[in-house]
């Protein structure tokens, strides 16, 4: 026992400095300069209706956008889908599976993407439109693996695979993310640990850099004008810039001050360190409601973006039920409404099943 303790608590210093160091090496507010910026965008309707603060408490399969040591706590196979409407006919989404298989760990499989829809080509000649319409989008497919190393101690990891397009233009980056999550015995009302003080840690999107290439870069160009020639009928390919991924650092409690026989009362706070904006704290709570023979109620409610430099976000909340169907097979229905400030509101929708 205490030699496993001594290997826990090793890892997680080691994962606490190489967050440290691949987070605070960057620069403290560079708004602007990252790509595939879908990724910064919560994906899980329970976690933003929460208003992002669930890097701790966060137990389905949803963990695997916001911190994939959390899938280690899902007790039963999941699959769920999320939708996300966006500002601008932009639709955003999330389809996960996760199966748990006991002592080996937990894995689930997901992809979130984001939908602009179609626009019209313009060009400086024919700035109402070439009659031509041209489409955009981004998806990451993930992969991930959780396991608790101990009763109190869990670890997670996701592979990703990031893949942006613009018309003929495309990029694509390899990412991975990586999370802890503890729970303790402080301040349980109940005296049991999953009532206890929760910590969760994250780091999303560490990878390689995107650089955009296709056809819509080729143009003709005369390398030599002042010669005749053939240049001009040469096409050359304009070479863009690498990207940054849009690096996010997440650490998290969670307190459980309200524990009763049916009954529970979460509230969770998060502090965010990403590579491409100022720093800033998410704070929330869900309201847990275990009814017998129905399901599970959930209510939750919160803010995202305390102290963040011109922040657009605001309040937020919704809820949920957790339905038995038959046996072990339960059915998931979830909503969040979220402030956006001078952009409006923003719903989101999810359903899923228990298996």
């Amino acid at each position: 026992m205490h030699e496993q303790f001594s290997k826990v608590k090793y890892l997680l210093i080691l994962f606490i400095l190489v967050m440290l160091t691949t987070t605070y090496s960057q620069d403290v507010y560079r708004v602007g300069t990252t790509t595939a910026n879908f990724l910064e965008i919560g994906f899980g309707t329970r976690g933003i209706a929460m208003g992002d603060a669930v890097v701790s408490n966060i137990d389905d399969v949803s963990s695997i956008y916001w911190n994939p040591a959390g899938l280690s706590f899902m007790k039963n196979n999941q699959a769920l889908f999320s939708s996300r409407p966006w500002l601008v006919d932009i639709n955003l989404g999330m389809a996960a599976v996760g199966i748990n298989l006991e002592s080996f760990g937990t894995i689930a499989f997901g992809i979130t993407y984001a939908n602009y829809g179609t626009m019209d080509v313009t060009t400086l000649d024919m700035q109402e439109g070439t009659g031509e319409l041209f489409d955009a989008g981004d998806f990451a497919a993930s992969f991930t693996y959780a396991r608790k190393l101990a009763d109190w101690f869990a670890f997670g990891a996701s592979f990703k695979y990031i893949y942006s397009q613009i018309w003929k233009v495309s990029a694509s980056a390899i990412a991975v993310d990586l999370g802890v999550m503890m729970n303790t015995e402080f301040f349980s009302p109940s005296g049991e640990r999953e009532d206890g003080l929760q910590i969760g840690m994250s780091i999303s999107n560490y990878g390689t850099r995107m650089q955009y290439d296709g056809m819509n870069l080729l143009n003709p160009i005369d390398i030599n004008p002042n010669e005749n020639g053939n240049y001009s009928r040469v096409e050359g390919a304009y070479k863009l810039r690498e990207w940054e991924l849009p690096l996010i650092f997440r650490v998290g409690i969670t307190a459980t001050p309200i524990v009763t026989q049916n009954t529970k009362l979460r509230i969770a706070v998060d502090a965010l360190h990403p590579n491409n904006n100022s720093e800033s704290v998410n704070v929330g709570a869900i309201y847990l409601w275990d009814i017998k023979t129905f399901g599970e109620l959930f209510l939750c409610a919160g803010y995202k973006g305390i102290f963040m430099v011109n922040s657009e976000y605001g309040a937020s909340f919704g809820g949920g039920i957790t339905k038995n169907l038959f046996g072990n097979v339960k059915l998931l229905l979830e909503y969040a409404y979220q402030d956006i400030g001078a952009l409006g509101y923003n719903n989101s929708f999810g359903i899923g099943i228990q298996f």
